[in-house]
């Protein structure tokens, strides 16, 4: 294993171990991301080795902007106009579009489907190395299946250092939670993974309704039932639920709390979350990283409802499950 000195790569370092094969870390603006050659089918299977990630679970891949839809998918008519109108909306951004796949993509690299998931990253350090580069790169979260998502270079290392041929680091990621996946066929349209981008936004785009299944059995990335884990046991409670345990605070326990009446409680792991939706999603990850290095239970507030909370709700659903 190289020192972790040595792990940190720039851009062009990060191409040449991406073209021999490697699989580095990338900085997205969504969460940090395993990358490797998205048409490298060998080079997949090692993201998939580092992470113990199973061989179904599809991967998603990142291209420098809309022109890659025709190399890495194959959509005709009606369906090709509707991805590029969307495309042109919200690329770069944190929303994936679920398409056919095109024969030259290894079905390695889509979990054996005939499916691909396609967008382009709000990030100026990855969009360089795409853009630079030439690439095209196929990128779950870069971390051990079914734990914690990572926002900083920091974290990918805790989780996969010693897996990885290096990471490049970008800083802290600003959206904090993985993207919205739309899946548009004939005509309908269907979030199969909530994200930054809520069927609201997106309704404007397309000429049926979007729909948000509660639950669906399309195979997309992070939509296994347990998912987004911390060691440390996660419970959601109501806000009345805490404030009573709150009253007397169990040892080597923590808190993620946002209401007024629980944020005055004195509790020595006691974390306050913003109210505002954006600000508690780019701080949710990184305050359940700090946590869990230091509790072995965490209780969470239920966050508040609506459309626009429900990528804090899946996330926070899958954490809890066991």
């Amino acid at each position: 294993a190289r020192a972790p000195e040595e792990i940190y790569a720039a851009a062009g370092e990060a191409a040449a171990l991406l073209r021999r094969g490697e699989i580095v870390a990338v900085p997205t603006e969504t969460v940090y991301g395993l990358a490797c050659d998205a048409l490298n089918a060998e080079a997949a299977a090692k993201v998939f080795a580092a992470k113990e990630r199973p061989s179904f679970d599809p991967l998603i891949a990142h291209v420098a902007d809309a022109t890659w839809i025709e190399s890495l998918s194959v959509v005709t008519g009606g369906a090709d106009a509707l991805a590029r109108k969307l495309a042109e909306a919200f690329w770069p951004g944190p929303l994936t579009l679920l398409l056919e796949k095109h024969p030259r993509v290894s079905p390695v690299i889509t979990g054996g489907l005939p499916t691909i998931g396609l967008r382009v990253p709000n990030h100026p350090v990855l969009l360089d190395l795409l853009q630079r580069f030439d690439l095209a790169v196929a990128a779950p979260s870069a971390n051990p299946y079914q734990k914690l998502s990572p926002t900083t270079a920091g974290q990918v290392l805790a989780g996969l250092g010693g897996r990885i041929a290096a990471v490049l680091d970008g800083g802290p990621c600003t959206e904090g939670t993985e993207s919205t996946i739309l899946r548009v066929e004939g005509e309908t349209a269907e979030i199969l993974r909530s994200g930054p981008i809520t069927a609201a936004v997106l309704q404007p785009y397309l000429p049926f309704p979007v729909r948000v299944p509660e639950r669906h059995a399309h195979a997309v990335s992070g939509n296994v039932r347990v998912h987004y884990r911390p060691d440390a046991t996660l419970s959601i409670k109501p806000a009345e639920e805490l404030l009573a345990i709150l009253q007397n605070p169990p040892p080597d326990t923590g808190f993620l709390v946002h209401s007024v009446a629980l944020r005055e409680s004195r509790a020595r792991h006691l974390y306050v979350m913003p109210e505002d939706h954006r600000a508690y999603r780019r701080a949710l990850y990184a305050t359940l990283h700090e946590l869990d290095r230091q509790v072995n239970r965490i209780w969470v507030e239920e966050p508040p409802d609506g459309p626009e909370w429900l990528d804090i709700w899946d996330r926070l659903s899958r954490a809890a499950a066991g």
